[in-house]
């Protein structure tokens, strides 16, 4: 097998984890079977068994989805990838695969709503415990580690407030307390920022996002250590929470421009940011690339760019919020993130709509914030698009 530790990152992107057939065919080819074909039972058995490698059956031995998991694998610096059909279910295919009842998760209260949902209305039920603390407060995420706790959880950046956590850090201290460190890793990729590099022990992916890039498919993927990933795929394979062949032949292609696609998405969330945050009608910008956000440093220091993410507040609450996003005409309103068309949404009553007041309030998420993926549209004309409805917050 090719060591891709020896080629850089746009060159695994485009090449790695690919084995052509005997056509000879130059672009992945889709393998759309739900099954595979043995010589004789003997070998049926042994794969069967475990004892010979080989495909078996695509709810958890597909040769496209293999070379999506071997790809991000060598672009995230991880021993296995184990691809999933969602990202919530990447989320829940750890859990499951790595916590048993009776166990604990830190998590920063800056998570996705879903992320938080699952945590509270589904492994609780299964009797793990979850508490939450603020995400950059390394005091807090300490005093909250129990003897049962297995996993510290975490956004970098989080969702939607852009706050940036410490990884060397929180991967120190769950190592001290023989915890695990999972990031997620969706809003920045390994184009920008390579948990497992800075101690982390796993990454959680949505490929639905900047992975595809257009808006497409929906797929989610766990990267760690071979050790780690052997019970997250055994929980997929028993429960089938499968990538299809097609969804991983669309990722492929979104891989082989990411380095080029979040470079871009960078260059433009900076330059709205930097011009949102001169609009009278805006009270407050999140975004780390701007020298007033508080990890604006760590995010220089563990990010090779600052991502495609832009939050902004504007005063007059929700109507004012509203108001803003319906006055756009190019701009999708929609809660996905990530694709090339610039989106904007109301986290409060759609991405995080689930969640209890109490809860939005405690991770910052407030009737007045807008949340923006920049796309790679030209930003003058998503500056255009936002002044009107600016205008009319200001009146």
């Amino acid at each position: 097998m090719t060591d891709w530790d020896e080629y850089g990152f746009e060159t695994r992107a485009v090449r790695a984890g690919q084995v052509r057939t005997l056509e000879g065919e130059q672009s992945e080819a889709i393998f759309a079977t739900s099954s595979f074909t043995f010589d004789t039972a003997a070998q049926a058995a042994a794969r069967f068994s475990g004892q010979e490698s080989g495909n078996i059956y695509s709810r958890f031995t597909n040769p496209t989805v293999r070379t999506f998991e071997e790809r991000l694998a060598a672009l995230e610096g991880g021993e296995r990838c184990v691809a999933t059909g969602s990202g919530m279910s990447a989320i829940l295919s750890t859990c499951m695969g790595l916590l048993k009842s009776g166990d604990h998760i830190v998590a920063s209260t800056a998570l996705f709503g879903s992320t938080v949902s699952l945590f509270e209305n589904y492994l609780k039920k299964f009797g793990i415990g979850i508490s939450y603390v603020p995400l950059t407060d390394l005091t807090a995420w300490q005093e909250a580690i129990r003897p049962e706790t297995r996993l510290l959880f975490l956004e970098t950046p989080s969702n939607p407030l852009t706050e940036v956590a410490d990884v060397e850090a929180l991967a120190a201290l769950a190592h001290a307390s023989e915890c695990r460190l999972v990031v997620d890793n969706c809003f920045c990729t390994p184009a920008l920022q390579r948990p497992l590099e800075m101690g982390a022990d796993i990454v959680i992916h949505s490929a639905t996002k900047y992975i595809d890039g257009q808006g497409r498919c929906i797929g989610g993927a766990v990267v760690g250590s071979d050790e780690l990933m052997e019970p997250v795929f055994g929980f997929l394979r028993t429960a089938g929470p499968t990538m299809s062949p097609f969804n991983a032949w669309v990722f492929l292609k979104g891989l082989e421009t990411l380095s080029l696609r979040m470079k871009a998405h960078s260059e433009n969330a900076l330059l709205l940011a930097r011009w949102l945050a001169k609009q009278p009608a805006v009270a407050r910008v999140h975004y780390p690339g701007l020298v007033d956000h508080p990890q604006h440093a760590l995010a220089a220091r563990q990010q090779k760019a600052f991502g495609g993410i832009v939050a902004f507040e504007v005063a007059g609450g929700r109507e004012a919020a509203w108001r803003i996003i319906d006055s756009t005409r190019m701009l999708s309103i929609t809660a996905n993130l990530g694709d090339t068309k610039t989106t904007i949404t109301h986290p409060a009553t759609t991405t995080h709509g689930r969640l209890s007041a109490e809860q939005r309030e405690s991770a910052g998420i407030n009737e007045d914030l807008i949340r923006i993926s920049v796309g790679l549209e030209d930003v003058t004309d998503i500056q255009a698009d936002l002044a009107r409805g600016l205008e009319t917050a200001r009146g």
